[in-house]
């Protein structure tokens, strides 16, 4: 006698809870529709519409017909190591040695690298809000319990200091800071962030994790980095990686700095959980770090003209709350003034609903805050062509309007 198995019943607490978050349902719903013969414009992806630099394409040909198509070492190979360690002196004003590299294979294993190394059961890890949605879920994937802190669009989506002192017990152990912060496109000045080092210096085990991989994309103001203020480099993990600044998205390499102790347990994580990353995109990297960036220049003035039109169309659009972009790819309007009116017969209650029926009413494909932190808001990503951008524009500016 064979007993029926269903394999539903094997899956841990964390694979049954596992979500796959709402750009991916968003997008998902997308090609659907497309496949339906339906005209939609996503602006749901965060991910450059240019193809990678020749440049650097160049250098992983190279590299593949040099023979660097094996493993490489887990926590990168040197040459790369040396030349990243370089790049955040120069640039950021961060002393870390080669040692204190560790790449990835994408930001996003950096950050959960970070997050698996220092977070365990009981430890508290502050989220500002609006945030990056794999924060929270790595957190609580580490066993973290994760505390938000939401902002406001009147506070530029940026969480004051003191709100952050408020929010910290003896179980906080990590801060995590997103500058440029993708969704809302906001950049923490010098000022803010010395506010926020006195915090952390306060506290006597506090750590932050910086993610900068927007650090390219910057329109309005200076860029700083967190480990490069008075005393917070040994208290600090920074995170960047290839994807935005160099339209590498498909490539996947990320990086992390920290503290040598932390390195070495990123790169003990990495090992048990993959291995190194590609060893011929490691040499590309190289290239895309010390070559020409002519195309990376020209890809921040692209979004540049492209943020402009959308903070112009959004500033008129009926219950649309919209604040600066100093950086990114992305808007984050406040929507709360659209939400309790009727769409025809149906009221548009959250911005889950919003979301759906722009996509299934008027073909353009958002993100809801919620996923973010920030419900009342919704994410738009402008790494799209400027003529489907366009398209979208006026799509919204028309569904807004017909809400009543």
């Amino acid at each position: 006698m064979t007993t029926h198995f269903d394999a539903t019943t094997m899956l841990s607490s964390r694979g049954a809870s596992a979500d796959e978050g709402a750009i991916i349902r968003m997008s998902q719903r997308t090609r659907e529709l497309r496949a339906k013969g339906r005209d939609v414009v996503a602006l749901t992806l965060g991910e450059p519409d240019f193809d990678t630099p020749k440049n650097i394409r160049d250098a992983a040909t190279r590299a593949m017909d040099q023979g660097h198509t094996h493993y490489a070492p887990v926590a990168g190979i040197p040459e790369l190591r040396e030349a990243i360690a370089q790049k955040l002196q120069a640039e950021n004003g961060l002393a870390y040695q080669a040692s204190n590299i560790v790449l990835a294979n994408g930001a996003k294993q950096a950050i959960n690298n970070a997050i698996l190394s220092i977070i365990g059961p009981g430890d508290e890890v502050i989220i500002p809000a609006p945030f990056w949605l794999s924060y929270e879920a790595s957190v609580r994937f580490a066993g973290g319990t994760p505390v938000i802190l939401p902002a406001t669009v009147e506070e530029g989506y940026k969480v004051p200091a003191a709100r952050i002192a408020a929010a910290l017990t003896e179980r906080s152990k990590l801060l995590i800071i997103n500058s440029p912060s993708n969704p809302s496109g906001a950049v923490w000045s010098r000022a803010e962030l010395e506010s926020v080092a006195k915090v952390i210096a306060s506290h006597p085990r506090l750590m932050v994790m910086s993610d900068e991989i927007y650090e390219y994309i910057v329109f309005d103001g200076a860029f700083t980095s967190f480990g490069a203020l008075p005393g917070m480099l040994e208290r600090t993990i920074t995170l960047n990686g290839f994807s935005k600044g160099f339209a590498m998205t498909g490539w996947r390499l990320g990086y992390a700095a920290a503290p040598e102790p932390v390195a070495k347990a990123m790169a003990r994580m990495q090992s048990i959980i993959s291995a190194g990353a590609n060893a011929f995109v490691q040499h590309a990297a190289i290239e895309a770090l010390n070559g020409q960036r002519d195309d990376v220049r020209l890809m921040r003035e692209t979004y540049r003209g492209r943020r402009d039109n959308v903070l112009a169309a959004l500033a008129t659009m009926k219950g649309v709350r919209i604040g600066a972009i100093p950086a990114t790819f992305y808007a984050f309007p406040d929507v709360s003034g659209a939400l309790g009116r009727k769409a025809g017969n149906h009221v548009v209650n959250t911005t889950e609903e919003l979301c759906d029926w722009l996509l299934e009413e008027h073909g353009v494909a958002t993100v809801p805050g919620s996923a973010f932190g920030v419900p009342q808001s919704i994410r738009l990503s402008f790494a799209t062509g400027d003529a489907a951008l366009e398209k979208a524009l006026k799509r919204l500016e028309a569904a807004f309007a017909a809400l009543h």
